[in-house]
C-alpha cells in the first residue's frame, strides 16, 4: 500500500479507532480541551441549525455536544468501529459511510450545517467531499471546516501543498502506525471552497490562551445562489 495515500489513512484509524476513543472521552488531547473543542462547537451553534450532519464523526464527541441544542444530529465515518462507539454513546444518529458514498443519495436530506472537524486529511479524498457537500445542505446551510493551522502546521517545511508523515507523538503507547496527512496551504484551502461554488462567510483562528498563537482554523462556507 502506497505510504501516502487516502487508502493509508483508512487502514491508520481502523487500527486506531479503540485508543482514539479512549483519548477523546479521557480528556488526553490537550489542545483539543483548551480550545478546538468549544471553538467548533461554537461556530456551529452560532448558525442555530435544526439540523446537523458531522463528516468523519470519529467517536461521536462533536454529535453529542451539539445534540442538546440541535434537533437532528446525524454522524458519518468510515471505520466501523469508531461508529459502534458513537452508536453506544447515543446522541445522534450514528452510519458507516466513506466519504466518495456522501453522494450517493442515502442521505436524503438537506442539512442546516454539515461539519468537518478535523477529519479532512487526504487527498482526493477531500476533493469528493467538496464536491458532494452542495447537495446535502438546505438552501441556508453553512458548510464548516475545523483543520490545522496551515501557518502554524508547516513547521520546518516548505510552504507547499504535499503529503506529510504522521506522528503519535504526545499519545498513548498503544497508539500505532500513524497516518499521513496532505498539508494544504492557506489558499488552496480558500480555493477549494471557491471552486465548488462556496462563498466564505468566516473565517476563525482559534488561539491557545497560553501562547497566543492559532491552534487551528475554521472555515465557514455557504452556497453561492
Amino acid at each position: 500500500m502506497n505510504p501516502h495515500s487516502d487508502a493509508r489513512i483508512i487502514d491508520s484509524w481502523r487500527k486506531n479507532a479503540e485508543p482514539w476513543t479512549e483519548a477523546v472521552r479521557g480528556g488526553q488531547i490537550a489542545s483539543r480541551e483548551r480550545v478546538t473543542n468549544q471553538a467548533i462547537v461554537d461556530a456551529v451553534l452560532q448558525r442555530s441549525p435544526r439540523s446537523v450532519l458531522d463528516v468523519g464523526c470519529g467517536e461521536g464527541w462533536l454529535c453529542r455536544a451539539l445534540s442538546a441544542d440541535v434537533e437532528r444530529v446525524v454522524g458519518v465515518d468510515a471505520i466501523p468501529a469508531l461508529v459502534g462507539q458513537a452508536r453506544a454513546a447515543g446522541g445522534g444518529d450514528f452510519r458507516v459511510k466513506t466519504y466518495e458514498a456522501l453522494g450517493d443519495g442515502s442521505l436524503a436530506e438537506a442539512f442546516d450545517a454539515v461539519v468537518c472537524n478535523f477529519s479532512l486529511l487526504g487527498d482526493m479524498s477531500v476533493e469528493t467531499v467538496f464536491a458532494s457537500i452542495p447537495q446535502l445542505l438546505s438552501n441556508t446551510g453553512a458548510f464548516i471546516v475545523q483543520t490545522l493551522h496551515p501557518v502554524a502546521a508547516c513547521g520546518d517545511q516548505l510552504y507547499e501543498d504535499g503529503w506529510r508523515d504522521g506522528s503519535w507523538e504526545g499519545f498513548d503507547p498503544s497508539f500505532v502506525d500513524p497516518a499521513p496527512w496532505y498539508f494544504r496551504t492557506l489558499a488552496s484551502w480558500v480555493n477549494l471552497f471557491l471552486d465548488r461554488g462556496f462563498r466564505l462567510v468566516d473565517i476563525r483562528e482559534p488561539l491557545d490562551p497560553a501562547t497566543h498563537q492559532p491552534v487551528s482554523i475554521i472555515f465557514v462556507g455557504a452556497v453561492t445562489p
